[in-house]
């Protein structure tokens, strides 16, 4: 079998893959697989691996097991099509009607259940990327997110004409993160940031912090760069 590719000109440009799953022997497996049939893939472990790769080089297209360690495919799935034109395929092993509904629901373009053949995973990820490209419209330049806080920190903006008014633990929590920015910021140091006992705090309320910006974020149409690293802490990394 041979993967269609995508054309520009007289030059035959496979699309850019980006396949998340924390399963190593599968994630091999595919990513060896779909390139042996023409596409240029890369494999990650975590979410966090994701979006760091993705700040640095959008991909076209994004494979996504749901059952990630950490933030989910299907939280990954709908922080990327809250703003970004990409093509989502889900591979994973949960395959119920609620599932696959949950999937699409969130953004997935298709959704195949493992077992999952390379072949299949191929022609699918080419026939979502086709389907992409269609519909895309190609801006005559790239707009770069310039991210600031304003107003004594308490307004996050993102130069593109989108602001977010932000509560009293998101001002303190971003306002640590900026003055660290590109670099990961340890848990303990953000609850410190806040005003609260390092020793008293939930740490889970420091994630729910972290997720009700996130969606905030999202429904002002801004794609926040706001990256939990497993273990460590978060980073604002663009």
């Amino acid at each position: 079998m041979s993967v269609q590719e995508t054309t520009q000109g007289n030059i035959a440009i496979a699309p850019l893959v980006y396949l998340v799953d924390d399963d190593e022997d599968f994630r091999e497996e595919m990513v060896f697989g779909l390139s042996r049939l023409g596409l240029n893939v890369h494999g990650f472990g975590s979410a966090a691996a994701l979006y760091r790769a993705y700040a640095a080089m959008p991909s076209g297209i994004v494979v996504l097991d749901i059952g990630l360690k950490g933030e989910d495919g299907l939280s990954v799935a709908a922080h990327l099509r809250a703003s970004q034109s990409i093509g989502i395929v889900m591979a994973t092993a949960r395959g119920s009607v609620d599932d696959r509904v949950a999937g699409l629901e969130k953004g997935a373009d298709a959704y195949l259940v493992k077992p999952v053949d390379v072949r299949e995973l191929a022609a699918t990820v080419i026939a979502v990327h086709n389907r992409v490209n269609r519909h895309r419209k190609v801006p005559p330049s790239p707009q770069i997110p310039q991210w600031a806080l304003v107003e004594g920190g308490w307004t996050l903006i993102d130069g593109l004409g989108h602001r977010l008014r932000l509560t009293v633990s998101e001002q303190l929590l971003l306002g640590c993160l900026f003055r660290e920015r590109g670099n990961t910021v340890e848990r303990r140091a953000l609850v410190e940031a806040m005003g609260a006992d390092i020793y008293d705090f939930n740490y889970a309320h420091l994630d729910t912090i972290v997720s009700r910006l996130r969606r905030r974020a999202n429904k002002s149409n801004m794609l926040l760069p706001l990256h939990a690293i497993r273990g460590q802490g978060f980073t604002f990394a663009e």
